[in-house]
C-alpha cells in the first residue's frame, strides 16, 4: 500500500465530475486499499477518488475511532433523504477549516462494494454526513461551496497562502 497526495482547494482537479467506476479489478483494490491507508494517515474519517486525482465514483468511509469497519461505496447513488441537521464539518482537501453546513438528517444509499455487489445503506449521524460529504466531491463539488461566498473567498485566500508557504 502506498500514501497518496491529497489535492487541496481550490485546486481545479477537486471540481472535475467523477466517473462511473465499470472495471472491478486489481487497480481498483490497489487504489481502494491507498485510499483507506491515506485516510487513515492523514486522519480523516471519509475520502473521494477525486481527491487523489482519481476522478472515479469511489469513496472510503471509516467513521469508528479505532477504524474497525472501513466502508467503500463504488458508484454510490442517495437513493433517499430525511430531515435536516447543521453540523460543523472539515474536508482533508480544505485542512483546518471547519464550518457549519446544512445536510440531510437521514440517507439510504445505494453503491457497489469492492467486488461490484450492490448493497443499500441507511445512514444518520456523522456516516450520514460523511457519505453526503464525499458524494459531493464525486460531483466536483466542495464543502466550502455551502458557505457564503465571503466565507469561501477567504478560505480560498487562506488556502492559497498556505499553498505558497509550502512550495
Amino acid at each position: 500500500m502506498a500514501l497518496l497526495n491529497i489535492l487541496h482547494f481550490p485546486d481545479d482537479r477537486l471540481r472535475k465530475i467523477s466517473k462511473v467506476v465499470e472495471h472491478f479489478d486489481d487497480r481498483l483494490n490497489r487504489l481502494i486499499d491507498d485510499m483507506l491507508e491515506t485516510m487513515y494517515d492523514a486522519p480523516g474519517v471519509g475520502l473521494a477518488a477525486v481527491q487523489v486525482g482519481q476522478p472515479i465514483r469511489l469513496i472510503v468511509i471509516d467513521v469508528t475511532d479505532d477504524r474497525s469497519d472501513p466502508k467503500v461505496l463504488i458508484n454510490p447513488v442517495i437513493m433517499a433523504k430525511e430531515g435536516s441537521q447543521t453540523s460543523d464539518e472539515g474536508c482533508l482537501s480544505v485542512p483546518s477549516i471547519y464550518e457549519p453546513v446544512n445536510r440531510a438528517e437521514r440517507v439510504i444509499v445505494e453503491a457497489l462494494d469492492r467486488n461490484g455487489e450492490k448493497f443499500q445503506l441507511a445512514a444518520t449521524g456523522l456516516l450520514g454526513i460523511c457519505i453526503q460529504h464525499e458524494l459531493d466531491h464525486l460531483e466536483g463539488i466542495v464543502f466550502v461551496d455551502h458557505l457564503s461566498v465571503i466565507k469561501r473567498m477567504r478560505i480560498k485566500k487562506k488556502m492559497e497562502k498556505l499553498r505558497k508557504k509550502t512550495m
